[in-house]
């Protein structure tokens, strides 16, 4: 494992719980990030349903929230720490540790995935490699979720949450991601772009993709 995974784990099991109460009610007063779960949700249905993972799950805070708009949601996560905040908080889904370089998931699986500001930690050089692995993963016809903050550069974090950690922040531009996923393959549905706002001081991208049936 690179040493980059081997720090983004340990410092968000350090943080797991807290990290928890802090991001979830962020979540719920989020519009966009709410309604964007709930387009997700209408066309995994439109095109008859399927399993969702939520890669990079974190503390399962979005997969309990797709859950409950009737969508067959599970969670995968690099943190064990993440992981087991998420099975005692929403014991009735499922949620398994796991990197998205490597997904132990089988060829065309998903009828969605989700990556939900789960790659701010991942460098340019290793996005193709997750961007590959999730059009493996999903399904002919399935789409893919992605929300990140818009930026550039990259910034060192020794503090958050309440803890000491280490974490590369890496920012990227909606042409970019938009680039690297057609390059994996998927097509365009749809982009979002927000401006700042009283949650989130940086401007936010919804890309949402489609493997081609």
């Amino acid at each position: 494992m690179t040493s980059y995974l081997d720090s983004t784990r340990a410092s968000y099991d350090t943080v797991a719980a807290d990290y928890y109460k802090i991001v979830e009610p962020l979540f719920i007063a989020d519009p966009f990030q709410r309604a964007m779960m709930g387009l997700l949700a209408d066309l995994v249905a439109e095109g008859g349903g399927g399993p969702v993972g939520d890669l990079g799950c974190g503390p399962g805070h979005v997969t309990t929230y797709l859950a409950g708009l009737g969508v067959d949601a599970f969670g995968v996560d690099l943190s064990s720490g993440m992981v087991e905040v998420a099975r005692a908080a929403h014991p009735e889904l499922r949620f398994e540790q796991g990197s998205l370089l490597d997904l132990d998931l089988p060829d065309n699986e998903l009828a969605g995935a989700l990556a939900w500001y789960s790659l701010v930690h991942t460098p340019a050089e290793d996005l193709p490699r997750v961007f590959g692995e999730l059009f493996r993963v999903v399904r002919p016809g399935g789409l893919l979720l992605h929300g990140f903050k818009i930026g550039e550069g990259t910034r060192h974090l020794d503090q958050g949450y309440g803890h000491p950690l280490s974490l590369d922040v890496y920012r990227y531009q909606p042409d970019v991601i938009a680039g690297l996923l057609a390059g994996a393959g998927f097509v365009e549905v749809s982009t979002t772009t927000t401006a700042p706002s009283s949650i989130d001081q940086l401007p936010q991208a919804y890309l949402l993709v489609r493997k081609p049936a």
